[in-house]
């Protein structure tokens, strides 16, 4: 495709729905982070259930509710467009989103939780690609950066409204109100012509298991998926478990979680738009990742420093932790730029849901290791082993700014 054929404007319809589309994305599922507990108790479930039985078994279904959508609307792109995608998921988790403001049982809880995640598995990747493949090599990582900026910001503004609204139906409800709004705004985005060009072709579209019968693509793929671990290491176990740390530590104040996300989601935001920035400016992913890698490695060095430190210091922590892991920009570039237009979507769909579902087994490990290590060796460990494994892959991954990629994989 000639690039004459491209919106050259990184601010096109397009780059403002993906943007829109994850800001509410992101909006969703901090929010479900914030109102779990206190819609849990309205629906009178008593606290060691919230902590221990209904409320992980949320999550888990949340996950799955993901971890399934990534498959299926990876698919559903390369195979149907990036529109159909952009728009079944935020019609879908738009939808849920609503239903979960008028649950009255934790088992309609359940299932619109399973739906809401399998909507919002599609949004960022059906983005990132429809991006990717309209704007020229040259602007794409601006329109990326856009995306992922705008995007992480909703985590900001969920924190915000809930506190502000108090009442976790209404959240809801806002949440749901705004996807449904940006379906307005979807009907003037064009399907990008790379992706009409592979229609007329014969190549296999939207195989997944095609990312598995062959050497190379595997290890592609593999790669990129490693890329994104210490993001969600930091979110799902440092973050997430903040107030337990802090105790650990001695921090002379109280730690509140959702404070601890808001100056970590803070620190994203400014972290995406960054990452976005500087690899346009040095013209490279790879050198991006590894030095926003070792700067994740020193805020965790930092943040297990904290010993009797106020709450303010290790908010400011959080927020400099949130900085350092704020590639989640290049992590979904690099593996949109490292495939073929036909498996392209399923990739960009795929790794970044698959990357999330990797929490699980990060905090199992984490768990596990306290049996034989205190609460912050087994920390310490878990994280060096996160982004060790991911530094050795940013090193070893290929370079893919500027990358022309009007081509398919072969079978």
């Amino acid at each position: 495709m000639n690039a004459e054929n491209r919106s050259t404007s990184i601010f096109n319809i397009a780059v403002i729905v993906a943007s829109l589309g994850y800001f509410v994305d992101i909006y969703d599922l901090l929010l479900f982070t914030i109102v779990r507990v206190p819609s849990l108790k309205a629906l009178g479930v008593p606290q060691n259930e919230i902590d221990t039985g209904i409320g992980v078994l949320l999550i888990n279904i949340q996950m799955a509710g993901m971890l399934i959508g990534g498959i299926f609307w990876g698919i559903v792109g390369d195979k149907k467009g990036r529109l159909s995608v952009l728009f079944g998921s935020i019609l879908l988790y738009s939808v849920a989103n609503i239903a979960n403001g008028f649950v009255q049982s934790t088992g309609a809880y359940l299932l619109w939780r399973f739906v809401a995640g399998l909507g919002l598995a599609g949004e960022l990747g059906a983005g990132i690609t429809l991006v990717s493949e309209i704007l020229p090599k040259e602007k794409r990582g601006y329109g990326t950066m856009i995306v992922a900026t705008v995007g992480v910001s909703g985590a900001v503004v969920a924190n915000f409204i809930a506190k502000m609204v108090q009442d976790w139906r209404i959240c809801y409800f806002i949440g749901g109100g705004l996807g449904l709004a940006l379906l307005v705004l979807r009907i003037s985005v064009m399907e990008s012509q790379m992706f009409h060009s592979l229609k007329e072709s014969t190549a296999s579209r939207g195989n997944f298991l095609q990312l598995f019968t062959n050497k190379d693509r595997f290890l592609r793929y593999f790669k990129c998926l490693m890329l994104g671990t210490p993001t969600w290491f930091v979110v799902g176990v440092l973050i997430a478990f903040s107030n337990k740390f802090a105790l650990e530590m001695g921090v002379r104040d109280a730690i509140s979680p959702g404070d601890a996300i808001a100056f970590t989601y803070a620190g994203l935001t400014l972290g995406d738009f960054s990452t976005g920035l500087i690899s346009q400016l040095w013209k490279s992913r790879r050198k991006v990742m590894l030095l926003f890698l070792l700067l994740t490695a020193a805020f965790v060095f930092i943040y297990f420093q904290q010993h009797g430190a106020s709450k303010w210091q290790f908010y400011a922590v959080c927020a400099g932790l949130g900085f350092s892991v704020g590639f989640w920009t290049i992590f979904v570039t690099i593996a949109a730029e490292s495939f073929g237009t036909n498996l392209r979507a399923t990739v960009a769909t795929t790794v970044p849901n698959f990357a999330r579902g990797l929490l699980p087994l990060i905090t199992l490990l984490f768990a596990s290791l306290q049996s034989r290590f205190t609460y912050l060796q087994s920390g310490g460990i878990v994280a060096a082993i996160c982004i060790g494994v991911a530094l050795i892959t940013a090193y070893t991954v290929e370079e893919t700014f500027g990358k022309e990629l009007n081509y398919v994989e072969e079978v």
